[in-house]
């Protein structure tokens, strides 16, 4: 048992480590907003990982078939999302500060269950992650011998992702608490400065 958890933790980790674009839109959302919403960001990521575990567990094989036929079109798909996203994101950063008058009151906030939600169906478009799962199961038939393996992996896979998803939202409200300390140093110097 204790090779499947060592297996299911190294599996969530090598899914969730290699950054990407859902990695920096975690740490870019945490340091605009708060580490709860990043947080409630990362385990939307987490959540899909430990689905696609599952998916992978119980059907690894019919699934990477499936997806070896659709693949093209779902990477094509998901790239389009992640580059609307990003343009948005840069739209609403590049936008000043005073434009739109009222349209700020207009906005809903960003909230944990609100990022939990769209990051679950951003993460949920990338076919390489069930894919990468399947190949996993496949590779280690250990893995789908009982019920009692294959959760205890899809467990260590959730704990593995959630705990590297929370540490970019960690990080992201470092940068943000930083980026905000800068900020306000640099206008009380320059009020300093037109006294």
């Amino acid at each position: 048992m204790g090779e499947v958890v060592v297996s299911g933790l190294l599996t969530g980790w090598a899914i969730a480590v290699p950054v990407g674009a859902v990695a920096a839109l975690i740490v870019t959302l945490t340091a605009r907003t708060s580490w709860r919403v990043g947080a409630g960001a990362a385990l939307g990521v987490a959540s899909v990982d430990a689905g696609y575990a599952v998916v992978a567990v119980v059907a690894g094989a019919w699934v990477a078939s499936l997806l070896a036929t659709i693949a093209r079109g779902l990477g094509i798909a998901s790239g389009l999302v992640l580059l609307g996203m990003a343009c948005l994101a840069a739209r609403h950063a590049l936008r000043p500060a005073g434009d739109g008058a009222g349209a700020t009151e207009d906005r809903r906030p960003m909230t944990p269950g609100r990022a939990y939600v769209l990051f679950l169906g951003i993460t949920a478009l990338n076919p390489a992650t069930v894919v990468y799962f399947a190949a996993i199961v496949l590779g280690n038939d250990h893995l789908t011998d009982g019920v009692a393996q294959a959760v205890v992996f899809v467990g260590a896979v959730a704990v593995a992702s959630g705990s590297w998803q929370l540490l970019l939202a960690t990080g992201g409200a470092a940068l943000g608490r930083t980026v905000d300390r800068k900020s306000t140093r640099l206008n009380s110097s320059h009020r300093c400065i037109s006294y």
